[in-house]
């Protein structure tokens, strides 16, 4: 009887194998340099309006609630909405607080709480003389009041891409959680604890700060801090300083998650860049060392807009804007070419030159230029932004586009981070070839994308007591054919470097079942 070996062919090209060359991986080191002063969400702000005279991505505002709340449940949202349109024609974000009792303005507590009996509190304090007046803060239908309007703030703006922070005001003089020297004016921890649990409910993409740590347990809740009297009462001792109230409650790494603003203490703004005025700025508070400190990414600092400066203030001025905040610096990038029917494989290192992380997560894109720099296509990565720290540690970003729609040809491969607000100002890379191409986006590198490798054939034929095998149609170079019995060990039979489309060997014959392959080499 005569037995017939079952032959099975397989014909694979393995990665590495080529028709014109091989798929390089490019390599590039990229340069670093001072990221912008202005990059969004970070640096000095300006009370709201149009400035020449100094770099900034984001306006501040004050809002009385009475502006906004006209019953329990009544709500106009004119005023807001038109601070907030204002600002961002400019190309900005507004960061803003809304109050209840701003010292030598006239009341922002809503009428017809006035009009219910509700008890306030007149005082002469900080030049006041009467003009606003503090509330009983522990009055039910204030507290109701308060809790109905942060639900319907949150459920109008949270995650609107005009704001950039909100600061969660309401309380005390100014919105800043305090009634000094009046301190038994001020609201309770429970009042505390309702007002910052209503907005941690409210707001879940839109970040908030409070003056300081507040409430029940400061750190459950999802609200970061500013420092109003930064570089002046920031540093401790004593106990009172913003430091050693957030070590007091154990929140000196809540930068990690949220963020950190205030404002430079207005009777230093004038003259804490001047180098003539050494006593300007109290001892042991330095302004580079707070923010070191405290990881704070923005501040109020109205005095390098309005007067401004020039020559050696303006540079300190620019150089401490740049000190806030995250500056991230793309050092590495690694673009694999691409076959027509292969995939688009990106590695990216990256790294957080600055104090604080970006606390919004942006899309991260990933765009194509051509030869012309025009833009081919754009792809939206899964990458984070928020989980970047400070630190010397690069973080790695991975990504593979298999559908990449580009003819054959060479390419640039760009990167950015897509700002909500449409004609917000561009986020930029601290990259020597941040805008080379394109204005808004990073150049990583260059790469190819190459033909589809030629896809050989293999056949047998059965001449015992051989069996002749037949490669067909194979790009020129090096094949090696190989055999196996059980698909996990393969044997090479013939290694060959040739430029013939076409070729054959000869193999003994098996009364045992075979596989065959060929496979090219890198």
């Amino acid at each position: 009887m005569m037995l017939l070996a079952r032959i099975i062919l397989a014909s694979i090209v393995v990665c590495g194998s080529t028709l014109v060359g091989p798929a390089a991986t490019n390599s590039y080191f990229l340069v670093y340099t001072l990221a912008p002063p202005n990059n969004p969400l970070k640096g000095f702000m300006p009370y709201s309006g149009s400035y020449t005279t100094f770099p900034y991505s984001m306006e501040w505002n004050y809002l009385p609630l009475r502006s906004l709340m006209t019953g329990p449940t009544n709500f106009n949202w004119t005023s807001l909405d038109q601070l907030l349109s204002n600002d961002a024609i400019r190309g900005h974000q507004t960061v803003f607080r809304v109050y209840l009792d701003y010292p030598t303005l006239s009341t922002g507590i809503p009428q017809y709480l006035l009009d219910a009996g509700l008890i306030t509190y007149s005082y002469n304090d900080y030049g006041n003389n009467g003009a606003s007046v503090c509330p009983d803060y522990e009055n039910p239908l204030l507290d109701q009041a308060l809790t109905n309007f942060i639900a319907a703030f949150g459920a109008r703006y949270d995650g609107d891409p005009r704001i950039g922070f909100i600061t969660v005001g309401l309380l005390g003089y100014w919105g800043e959680w305090h009634t000094y020297p009046e301190t038994s004016w001020f609201a309770s921890a429970t009042v505390q604890e309702e007002v910052l649990t209503a907005y941690a409910n409210a707001f879940s993409k839109t970040k908030l700060l409070v003056r300081w740590p507040s409430g029940v347990n400061p750190p459950a809740q999802r609200i970061g801090y500013h420092d109003d009297s930064f570089a002046y009462q920031t540093i401790d001792p004593p106990n009172y300083m913003f430091l050693a109230l957030l070590k007091a409650a154990g929140e000196t790494n809540k930068w990690q998650t949220q963020p950190i603003g205030g404002e430079v203490y207005p009777p230093e703004q004038s003259c804490i860049w001047d180098t003539n005025q050494p006593s300007c700025v109290p001892a042991g508070q330095d302004f580079n060392t707070c923010v070191k400190l405290t990881h704070a990414s923005w501040m109020i600092n109205q005095g390098v807009f309005s007067p401004g400066f020039t020559g050696a203030q303006e540079s300190l001025a620019l150089a401490g804007a740049r000190q806030l905040g995250y500056e991230l610096y793309v050092t590495n990038a690694q673009i694999v070419d691409a076959r027509l029917a292969g995939a688009l494989n990106i590695s990216l290192q990256i790294q957080n030159t600055g104090v604080a992380p970006f606390y919004y997560n942006w899309p991260v894109q990933i765009g194509v230029l051509n030869a012309s720099n025009t833009l081919m296509q754009t792809w939206t990565t899964p990458w984070t932004l928020t989980t970047i720290l400070p630190g010397s540690t690069n973080t790695i970003w991975n990504y593979s586009q298999i559908s990449y729609g580009l003819a054959v040809g060479q390419y640039k491969l760009v990167l950015r981070v897509q700002n909500p607000l449409t004609n917000g100002v561009s986020f930029h890379f601290a990259n020597q070839t941040q805008d080379a191409d394109v204005i808004g986006w990073l150049t990583l590198g260059q790469f190819s994308v190459l033909p589809n490798i030629a896809q050989p054939t293999l056949s047998g034929v059965s001449s015992l007591p051989n069996f002749v095998l037949q490669v067909s149609n194979a790009a020129p170079g090096v094949w090696t054919v190989e055999r196996t019995p059980d698909l996990v060990v393969w044997t090479p039979l013939l290694t060959t470097n040739t430029s013939s489309a076409e070729w054959n060997l000869t193999d003994n014959f098996s009364s045992s079942a075979q596989f065959y392959r060929v496979v090219s080499q890198p």
